[in-house]
């Protein structure tokens, strides 16, 4: 039913971001260069709907390397204006040009000597006249039929910002690993900075038994840890090898007598190992390749400190 005017809006709004693109010129390379070279902050600003582009913008910028402030028109000349300096550049919304909000700004902006780039539908209002660079996110029409709602051009003002973003990321070489270091909650993050030691059993949850234990108290060890292995020591303390539930299952059938072997016997020996500052994607892929579920986490020595499971990877996010 509704189908309709829906492709209308979304056809308004995808002309809308089609027409910024031959507006990229010689103005939005100066704003790149001023934003680049910034010394302190991006402050973002602007009122209603605007400010709140503003805000997802500021974001933008400071999740990708550029550090950013959103700070709101009116709060900003009621005394916040005060987190403001000269090392930071300002970047002001206001579709009209015309926000008294942010107009009432301008003055102070330059006494302060802060430079100042401005995103406006109208590059000559009083916004636009009186800052250093002046982008145009103008748009014929709003979706609204009212044509009074903020729409198109939010979209607009939304995708400009995401283009400044990323031509700033480029600029500044910023890598997938800065993005991961922002964003250390997010599954990216994980991916990237998560360790093995950070996720790793160890102690009681990391049964540890020497090659001569029997299978019987093997099974007795994993079961109190809860755990799907357990680790196998010569003497001196060193790996030799791990005993699983798939070695459990591999001799259970053929051997009657598999609870008083000895370990060493019927475990897996010289098994795949990882050290602890491994990057736990990288034992992901390391158990997926392998087609294996748990690895011993070894130190220098080769003794056995933890054991990863792929449960501890997907307790982490990662699978």
């Amino acid at each position: 039913m509704h189908g309709k005017e829906a492709r209308k809006v979304l056809k308004i709004e995808a002309e809308a971001v089609g027409a910024l693109i031959r507006r990229i010129d010689k103005k939005f390379d100066e704003a790149i260069g001023l934003l680049s070279e910034c010394r302190g902050r991006v402050i973002v600003t602007g009122m209603g709907k605007g400010g709140l582009v503003g805000q997802k913008i500021s974001a933008t910028l400071s999740s990708t390397g550029t550090p950013s402030l959103f700070l709101h028109s009116a709060e900003a000349i009621h005394g916040d204006l005060g987190r403001v300096t000269k090392e930071d550049v300002v970047l002001a919304i206001s579709n009209s040009g015309e926000t008294e909000e942010v107009v009432r700004l301008l003055p102070l902006i330059k006494k302060i000597g802060v430079r100042l780039i401005a995103l406006t539908g109208n590059p000559r209002s009083t916004l636009g006249r009186h800052s250093d660079v002046t982008l145009d996110v103008s748009v014929k029409k709003e979706a609204c039929p009212l044509g009074l709602a903020p729409t198109a051009s939010t979209t607009a003002t939304l995708a400009m910002g995401d283009a400044i973003a990323v031509c700033l990321l480029k600029k500044k070489g910023f890598r997938q690993e800065d993005f991961a270091f922002y964003h250390p909650g997010g599954a990216l993050g994980k991916r990237l900075l998560l360790k093995v030691e950070d996720i790793m059993r160890r102690g009681a949850a990391n049964p540890v038994v020497k090659e001569d234990a029997l299978v019987r108290d093997v099974l007795l060890k994993i079961t109190e840890a809860r755990a799907g292995a357990a680790s196998v020591v010569d003497k001196s303390g060193q790996l030799t090898g791990i005993f699983t539930d798939g070695d459990l299952r591999r001799h259970v059938e053929s051997d009657k007598h598999l609870v008083v072997r000895k370990v060493k016997d019927v475990m897996t020996k010289a098994p795949v190992t990882i050290p602890k500052d491994h990057l736990a994607s990288e034992a992901l892929r390391i158990l997926k390749d392998r087609r294996i579920d748990e690895v011993p986490i070894v130190d220098a020595k080769h003794r056995p400190i933890g054991m990863l499971d792929v449960q501890d990877l997907l307790k982490a996010g990662l699978v």
